[in-house]
């Protein structure tokens, strides 16, 4: 009886919490059906299960949260002679003209050890799977979430290690590098990247990644390396985040305190806000703008069309877009020796939402036009505030924009969301004195502000930027000439 173990579900998640069993016990499930909705973080996901059976047991109910690589389901499998009609003792003989002694062979073979691999995830879990026969390579798929497509590789079932691992509440599976070492005649497939338990270690025990030394050549940050940093003399701050045995602080005396744990979203966001200003040598240039072309050309565009509205959002992200083509350095990434400067421009835009701060992504946002995007901002909006949106829906974002100015306020010093390198603001649109055509005049008048990763661009580039989307809100006629 093969257990289902909540399988890694990206962009460092930990854990999940379980909304909704799509499943019951006895039920019969098929290679690829959803078998339960979770949430995480950034968002409420199906979880298909990659292999068929009759469902026998389900772990957690409705509310609880599950870690990564904990035992999800179990399901009986149904042998292969069993679904086809095949009686048990003919089913062999049938299939491929051989005996049942040779089947037994095979298994034999499998429990020594011949076909055996060993994923080590951060020098921390380590677990064991063999191959499968190709009589049961159907009744297994490599898929993960709905949407991510199915591997067409052939299947692997646990060994007893593997077994012992799950039982432990480790990984089903771990990422493999390119090219594996071997050592007893296993391979030995390190993860490329820091897993998400050693990510969280360093996280209860109030310990920045940035400072570790990786004790394994390739670079990788493991388990045993927190270890040793935690127990180095003088290496532990003087005040470290509170692990989840440890017991809460104390405020006996004080009347009112409220604590509200940074867990799921409140958690990520307050790390990837972290990880920014720690990162980011950020600096930051703003102008006011009037505001009143932009105004009256949405209300040309609305009354032309009225069923297929423009928002201010959308006419500020078409003006991003087309600065963007302009001043390229503005959508790019950094690493260790290089500005990347990317093709694509996958808009960002912040959203306010019952879970908290969201930032949904457009890809290739320079591919639509100003009514589709705006379109599509009014659909992503509505799905992050439903929590519908998939984790590929709020990743991958080259360029961020941000009205905040529907909270009431001029400007804000922005956070730029890391890895980009810059975001841009708007602040209320108000009713402002303004010298307009030589004359002094009541205008609608708003303020820009855009926070820029220095290590991408100078302030050459950040201000000229700055200043054609300025120039597009104050005269939207002069962005024809971009398009």
């Amino acid at each position: 009886m093969p257990d289902f173990l909540l399988p890694d579900l990206g962009e460092g998640l930990t854990d999940a919490e379980i909304l909704t069993w799509l499943v019951a016990v006895g039920d019969q499930v098929s290679v690829d059906q959803p078998v339960v909705e979770v949430e995480t973080a950034k968002a409420s996901v199906e979880v298909p299960i990659p292999f068929a059976g009759k469902v026998s047991a389900l772990f957690g109910d409705p509310g609880q949260r599950i870690a990564v690589g904990s035992p999800l389901i179990t399901v009986e499998e149904v042998s292969a002679a069993a679904s086809n009609g095949v009686s048990p003792s003919n089913s062999t003989n049938a299939s491929n003209g051989t005996s049942a002694s040779n089947g037994a062979a095979e298994s034999a073979a499998a429990e020594s050890g011949a076909t055996e691999q060993v994923a080590v995830e951060s020098g921390a879990t380590e677990q064991v799977a063999v191959e499968s026969s190709a009589a049961e390579s159907s009744e297994y798929s490599g898929n993960v979430l709905i949407g991510y497509g199915t591997s067409s590789a052939p299947a692997r079932r646990r060994g007893r290690a593997g077994r012992r691992a799950a039982s432990a509440g480790l990984p089903q599976a771990v990422a493999a590098t390119s090219t594996p070492a071997t050592a007893g005649g296993r391979r030995l497939v390190a993860t490329s990247v820091i897993s998400p338990v050693v990510r969280k270690l360093a996280r209860d025990r109030g310990i920045d990644l940035a400072v570790i030394r990786p004790s394994d050549p390739s670079g990788v940050i493991r388990r045993c390396d927190i270890e040793a940093f935690s127990s180095a003399p003088g290496s532990q701050p003087q005040a470290t985040a509170a692990t989840a045995d440890s017991p809460a602080p104390s405020h006996a005396g004080t009347a009112g305190v409220e604590r509200v744990p940074l867990t799921g979203l409140r958690r990520v966001m307050a790390d990837k806000l972290s990880l920014s200003r720690r990162e980011i040598p950020e600096a930051t240039v703003w102008v006011d703008v009037d505001a009143t072309g932009l105004l009256e050309a949405r209300q040309a565009l609305n009354a032309a069309r009225p069923d297929e509205p423009v928002s201010v959002l959308a006419l500020l992200s078409r003006f991003c877009v087309l600065g963007l083509v302009r001043y390229r350095e503005l959508n790019s990434r950094i690493t260790d020796d290089a500005v990347e400067i990317l093709p694509d421009v996958n808009l960002g835009f912040a959203a306010q939402t019952p879970r908290g701060l969201l930032v949904p992504v457009l890809p290739r946002a320079q591919t639509l036009t100003t009514r589709q995007l705006s379109a599509a901002l009014t659909e992503r909006t509505e799905a992050a505030r439903a929590g519908s949106l998939t984790p590929a829906q709020l990743t991958g974002g080259t360029f961020t924009v941000n009205n905040y100015g529907v909270f009431g306020v001029d400007g804000s010093a922005a956070i730029i969301n890391h890895p980009e390198v810059a975001i841009l603001g708007l602040g209320r649109i108000i009713d402002r004195p303004w010298v307009h055509d030589g004359a002094l005049a009541i205008r609608k008048v708003s303020q820009l502000t855009l926070a820029f990763d220095h290590r991408a661009c100078d302030g050459g580039v950040a201000g000229g930027f700055l200043r054609f989307v300025a120039d597009c809100i104050e005269n939207p006629v002069t962005a024809l000439g971009e398009l």
